[in-house]
Parts: structure tokens; C-alpha cells; sequence
């Protein structure tokens, strides 16, 4: 007779050397450690006499054969379910191993994931989804995601309370990076009148080109704020998809930039951040025509500091993720950098 197990799974269990010729339900690992981990026997093996000895010495005492049963599913099935629910454009999905699924991504860009329908799955009992961290800016091939069922076997009733919780659009997404000109406009007169030399701007092309741009326009201006709007305005007028404004962004009488941000009729999402470096940031958008074009401030310590709030809002204007002021105070949990003395921006907790 089967016996169920304590998880409610009608399955069949018999001695190692009661197995030839029954077909095993489910991978059996073999770890063998600095060479190899992985199945050793497969969900379907027909177990042969000469397998006996080598699932001793495993450890096997016992199998679990399969028998057909309506109501159950097997978790290599199951994970399919849960990939289909999950996978979108732009994403590779593994075979099933051991009952598990990995996502991978096929382009750069940034992986976002609907939290609360997330979260419903993975509040049912005998479901995982594990992701990577929301709004993470990821290369080709990189892992996003992995998903199991934990028993062996499982309800197709269960796995349909997933289908309902997880809803009919996909749980994931991946934003590929866009192509876009990008202006910038180095304000204060003393690079303006040549006192100093820019070193703003080539840090800015530096972290441009990782995403495949770069600064493509480049104007000066002195700390008006009509010259500093109007050479935003130009700027946008030659149809630039992002326009970085450096210089003049403290509280300082004669820092005069986000006066100039505003003065060109952008909308402004925050000035000021609970970053930190990046606490003086700036976020605008300037809408015309269809068009909205992100117009960003960035205060000095983007030029000095491997990662600041620019490099975490950077990712996501370029993939055309729209930010909102709720998002970016929200950025406090997380928004203080430890500048470690070796910088792994992004695989470390700033941000996140």
C-alpha cells in the first residue's frame, strides 16, 4: 500500500534492493567534494541491479518510486508552473535540476518584480520564489531568480492557489538599457571663466559608458540662473534624453542650479535625498509633447565617491524606469554608503 508522508504526499517507498525495475520519482545527488555536485539518478531512472550498490553507498536505504496519482504533481512540473508565472522578455530559464528552475538575464538592463503578488506566492505553504533585489541593475547572463516547490510531490489544488495569487501578467521583469543623447551643464563661474579645470564631466562619461552612452553635448555656464536655464533649455532643444546638471547644488547663497532646474518648467520629484553620499541630489522631469526627459542635479560628491545616489538612479532613467519621491525617500533604508576601502558597488547593501 502507498504511504503518505507527513506532508499529506501519496508516495511510494521500498527497500533499495526492492527497486529494480521500479521507476524512481525523484533526482538523488551524488556530492563528492572539490569534483563534483549533482544528480546522480534522475526523476524516470528504471533502477537496475548494478545501481543498487552505488545508491548504498549514497546513503540510500530506501526509494521513492512514482505512482500515478490525479491529484499530485511532480516538483519537477510544479517548477515549471512557477516559471511560467515568473519568466518575461528578455529572460532564459534552466532546465529543471533536482526540481528547481533559475532564471538567467539575456540583456543588460534592470530587474524589477511586482512585490505584492510575490509576496502571495510565496506566503502559500510548500512555494519559493527567491529573486534577486528589486530594481537591480544586471548584466547578460546573470542570475535572477530560482524557484522550487519543497516536496517532492505537491496538490495540483495548491499550485492552483498559485496561478490565482500570482495573477494573469508575469511576476518579473527586465528593462533592457535604452540608447539616448545625454547632455550635461557644468555650472560655476570659476570653470567657466577657465579658472579651474572641468573634472566633473569625464567622471560622468566614465560611468555613462557602462551602459553604452555618453556625454554627447557639453555646455558651461557662469552661476546665473537664466544662463545655467538657458543652456538646459538648448540642450533640450537638441533633443537630449537626459540632461546632468554639476556644480551649485549646495544651500550656498550663490548655488543657484536647482533655481535654474525649475526655472525651465521641469518637474520636480525631490531635491534632497536620504542618501548619503547624495543627500543634495536633484530629480526632475521635463515633459513636453510626449516627450519627458530626466534632468538630474548632482551635488560634488559625485565626482569624488565610487558610488553616490547618482549611480543608484542612473540605471533605472536609463532603462526608462520612472522614479517617484516615494521611491527615493525610501532609499534611507539602505542609503548610507560603509565606503569600504574596496568599492563592489553594486553587490553590496547601498541602495538595496
Amino acid at each position: 500500500m502507498p504511504a503518505p508522508t507527513e506532508r499529506g504526499e501519496t508516495m511510494r517507498e521500498v527497500r533499495v534492493q526492492d527497486a529494480v525495475g521500479m521507476t524512481l520519482c525523484h533526482d538523488i545527488t551524488e556530492i563528492v567534494r572539490g569534483r563534483t555536485k549533482g544528480a546522480r539518478f534522475r526523476k524516470g531512472d528504471v533502477i537496475r541491479l548494478d545501481d543498487i550498490p552505488v545508491l548504498l553507498r549514497l546513503g540510500k536505504e530506501h526509494l521513492y518510486v512514482w505512482e500515478e496519482n490525479e491529484r499530485m504533481l511532480h516538483e519537477n512540473d510544479a517548477a515549471a508552473i512557477l516559471r511560467d508565472l515568473c519568466q518575461n522578455e528578455h529572460m532564459t530559464a534552466s532546465e529543471p535540476k533536482e526540481g528547481k528552475i533559475e532564471l538567467k538575464a539575456t540583456v543588460d538592463g534592470v530587474f524589477e518584480l511586482d512585490e505584492e503578488r510575490l509576496d502571495a506566492v510565496n506566503d502559500i505553504d510548500d512555494v519559493m520564489i527567491a529573486t534577486i533585489a528589486q530594481h537591480y541593475p544586471v548584466k547578460a547572463g546573470a542570475k535572477l531568480a530560482g524557484m522550487r516547490v519543497i516536496p517532492l510531490v505537491i496538490e495540483k489544488g495548491i499550485m492552483e492557489q498559485v496561478r490565482v495569487a500570482a495573477g494573469n501578467e508575469p511576476l518579473l521583469r527586465l528593462l533592457p538599457y535604452r540608447k539616448m543623447k545625454v547632455g550635461v551643464v557644468t555650472t560655476g563661474s570659476e570653470v567657466f571663466h577657465g579658472r579651474i579645470k572641468d573634472t566633473f564631466t569625464p567622471v560622468l562619461d566614465s560611468k555613462l559608458r557602462a551602459f553604452g552612452l555618453r556625454v554627447d553635448e557639453h555646455r558651461l555656464s557662469d552661476d546665473g540662473t537664466e544662463h545655467t536655464r538657458a543652456a538646459i533649455a538648448e540642450l533640450l532643444d537638441m533633443g537630449m534624453g537626459m540632461v546632468l546638471c554639476t556644480g551649485g547644488m549646495s544651500v550656498d547663497p550663490d548655488d543657484r542650479t536647482p533655481a535654474a532646474i525649475k526655472a525651465t518648467g521641469a518637474r520636480v520629484v525631490t531635491y534632497g535625498a536620504p542618501v548619503l553620499p547624495g543627500a543634495m541630489f536633484m530629480l526632475s522631469y521635463y515633459e513636453k509633447e510626449g516627450r519627458q526627459v530626466p534632468i538630474m542635479g548632482l551635488p560634488g560628491c559625485v565626482m569624488y565617491s565610487p558610488a553616490t545616489i547618482f549611480d543608484i538612479v542612473l540605471p533605472r532613467v536609463v532603462a526608462g524606469s520612472e522614479w517617484t519621491r516615494r521611491q527615493i525617500r525610501r532609499l534611507g533604508i539602505g542609503g548610507l554608503c560603509m565606503e569600504c576601502k574596496v568599492c563592489h558597488y553594486p553587490v553590496c547593501p547601498f541602495g538595496k
